[in-house]
């Protein structure tokens, strides 16, 4: 078959460690040899963005403003073991981090489902979507490490040079440690109307939860801006719809989460999405079963892997002179990342055989778990019938046999 042509590229991100290997391969396998791909290509991996001081990571984040779609590759935030390991000339910031501020955008996540795999949770039906706001909180704090006694302020000065505000947080009598998080009204406006829209695209009501009862201006302007937006914008919108738009303290909504079925939207800010996501996608199954989108207000698409590099399959990977059958890696999620590239590309250029691709990619990975052939994560959570546990590429190359049916 003639492979289905593209017209605009995709701004492609290459990651770290056992992510890379599966990416390459998902590549060579599941997509060039049915689709004529074009991609910006940017290196992320920890090498190249040391060499470039991070500039590549925002060259790549200025890419997806121009062209609209970008994919993304797993990728290592340093810490201090990773400066010795790599020596780096610094501790980078977190890439993604620096993708969601540039791009100002919201991260969608949700399970991908399938029968055979139960959640943990027994009362959950339906999937449970994480909207996370991807702007500022502790991802872009500055912090200092207090070395003794001493006074911390917090001190505002206007554009005219004018302090208008000045308090103590703390008289440190000892060694110590200090944060000092930032947002923006326009961020919060700008992540409550992407919630709103996306809650109306899928037809889920949506719930949204902070600690405003502690964090009385902080957190209470997100509950107040999402509180004014809705009233003003959204109402009639939800009611025609018939969803609902409901706040509530993040540990009341913890425990609501809990007892409920799913099939609704549950927007967090920043830190507090990063860990729920996570939490949510055990529950169902695995790290590796989450998609995650995140979606800017002036129409821009970034999809990845809700999870991290894989380390520890790496590591085995090279140990045994980088042979794959030594390793069983879940692909499902860096997958989906490339259908949900690939489909949002076929949807903005008008390219139906683009979408029915993707699509298609997709079910042959649900066909391919549903003979029973799957990677070794999940197994110990397979219900159906006695599954086969693969090594990563025979996993791929399973997922091939049934998209290249699909596409006869």
């Amino acid at each position: 078959m003639a492979k289905i042509r593209m017209t605009t590229p995709l701004v492609e991100m290459d990651g770290d460690e056992m992510t890379r290997i599966i990416w390459q391969l998902i590549k060579d396998e599941l997509i060039n040899p049915f689709v004529d791909l074009k991609t910006e290509y940017y290196d992320l991996g920890l090498p190249k963005r040391d060499e470039t001081g991070d500039q590549i990571t925002k060259d790549a984040a200025n890419a997806i403003k121009k062209y609209g779609v970008g994919v993304k590759c797993a990728t290592i935030t340093p810490n201090q073991q990773r400066m010795s390991e790599y020596n780096l000339h610094s501790m980078w910031k977190s890439p993604n981090g620096t993708i969601r501020a540039i791009l100002d955008g919201t991260v969608f996540r949700a399970p991908i489902l399938i029968d055979e795999i139960k959640p943990v949770v027994k009362n959950w039906k339906k999937p449970i979507t994480i909207a996370r706001h991807a702007y500022g909180d502790i991802y872009k704090a500055t912090e200092y490490r207090v070395p003794g006694e001493g006074k911390a302020e917090l001190v505002f000065t206007d554009k005219e040079g004018k302090e208008t505000f000045r308090e103590t947080v703390y008289d440190f009598e000892c060694p110590g440690v200090l944060q000092g998080s930032y947002n923006k009204d326009s961020s919060i406006q700008s992540f409550a109307r992407a919630c709103f829209n996306y809650a109306l695209s899928t037809k889920q009501s949506l719930w949204f939860s902070t600690k405003d009862t502690i964090s009385k201006k902080y957190d209470h302007t997100f509950k107040d801006i999402f509180a004014k937006i809705f009233e003003e914008e959204y109402k009639a919108k939800f009611e025609e719809a018939g969803i609902e738009y409901f706040y509530t303290l993040i540990d009341d909504a913890v425990a609501r989460v809990i007892r409920s079925e799913g099939g609704f939207i549950w927007a967090c800010k920043n830190y507090d999405g990063d860990v729920m996501s996570d939490m949510v996608s055990t529950a169902f199954g695995s790290l590796a079963m989450m998609t995650s989108v995140l979606v800017s207000p002036d129409g821009n698409y970034e999809y990845e892997a809700a999870h991290g590099t894989v380390t520890r399959h790496y590591y085995r990977y090279l140990e045994n002179n980088k042979d794959l059958s030594v390793t069983s890696t879940n692909p499902m999620a860096t997958i989906y990342a490339w259908t949900g590239a690939l489909n949002k590309r076929g949807e903005m250029d008008n390219i139906p055989e683009l979408c029915d691709f993707a699509k298609k990619l997709e079910a042959a990975c649900i066909a391919t778990l549903k003979q029973g052939k799957m990677t070794k994560d999940l197994v110990g959570l397979w219900e159906g019938s006695k599954p086969t546990q693969l090594d990563t590429k025979a996993f791929i190359l399973a997922i091939r046999e049934n998209l290249e049916k699909a596409l006869a």
